[in-house]
């Protein structure tokens, strides 16, 4: 079994037998949501040699305010992997994240950077259904990367037209199902071998399986178990995020930000109950990514 790594900053990862518990709450408010890309390397720069060198198993975040901690997480492997010898990025989340962010990197950003390495072939982005792919935000996406064929949209039940007029069609896979999204992207596996980084944003899926802090997509568990058994011994790396957690931000501008994002506050007598549901799922994947 390889051991699991939580970057507490939030302390909304449950115990996990086994774990390596990395106190990060000192962090929390410089890196919550998004940072400057200087407050992101002092971060990348304090974690390096707190991280296990090998046997580093699937690592959890917390909140999906974290989630550009993936960054991080897949430059480590740079070492491992070339231009020549490759990785594909498999990311599952309700949104894009890849959208324009001039202050340095956030939650919503941090793909675009992804695909700008250059070991990472391609980056795929699992059930979206949240309106960041519509037109009225077309301008926030970062087009480059779907230009040079560096990154795809998986979509679900969210009709697109504006990519046609812009010829970005290939990179943008639409689906009326889940069922039929994820049996595409298996199918389409099956032609191609890389070795994988897998991200898991548990916004993904629907909220009738799991709460999170953000809008919600449309996914089952099942479907995440599928993919993982289909890309099976090529992943190489894994992270999960998405839990539950409150945080009132004491800078102005973060407050801004969050609030024109529309997270809205988690009920307190919902908040047991739903971690403790979020503790399961993890322990589920846990067990498939870790094996």
């Amino acid at each position: 079994m390889k051991t699991p790594i939580i970057l507490n900053f939030d302390n909304s990862v449950g115990h996990i037998a086994g774990a390596l518990n990395i106190d990060l709450s000192a962090y929390q408010e410089q890196i919550r949501f998004g940072c400057a890309k200087r407050a992101y390397q002092q971060l990348a720069d304090y974690l390096t040699p707190n991280l296990p060198t090998n046997n580093l198993g699937t690592v959890l975040m917390g909140s999906g305010d974290y989630h550009h901690l993936s960054l991080f997480l897949i430059e480590r492997l740079a070492k491992d992997y070339s231009a020549k010898n490759p990785i594909q990025v498999v990311v599952f989340d309700n949104h894009p994240d890849n959208m324009r962010f001039p202050f340095g990197i956030h939650c919503g950003s941090w793909v675009s950077h992804v695909a700008k390495l250059p070991f990472v072939h391609h980056v795929h982005v699992m059930g979206i259904s949240s309106g960041d792919i519509g037109a009225a935000h077309a301008w926030e996406n970062r087009l480059l990367p779907l230009y040079r064929n560096k990154l795809s949209y998986w979509i679900l039940n969210r009709p697109v037209n504006w990519p046609k007029y812009v010829g970005l069609m290939k990179a943008f896979h639409c689906f009326d199902s889940a069922d039929e999204l994820i049996s595409a992207f298996i199918a389409q596996q099956d032609k191609m071998a890389l070795p994988t980084y897998l991200s898991i944003d548990k916004d993904v899926l629907s909220e009738e399986i799991i709460k999170t802090n953000w809008d919600q997509g449309q996914l089952q568990t099942y479907h995440l178990i599928d993919t993982i058994a289909a890309l099976g011994s090529h992943i190489i790396g894994s992270d999960i995020t998405g839990e539950l957690s409150s945080y009132h931000y004491k800078t102005a501008w973060k407050r801004l930000l969050s609030s024109l994002d529309g997270q809205v506050e988690i009920p307190a007598n919902k908040l047991a109950k739903w971690q403790a549901e979020q503790h399961q799922l993890n322990l589920d994947l846990l067990q498939l990514l870790n094996e």
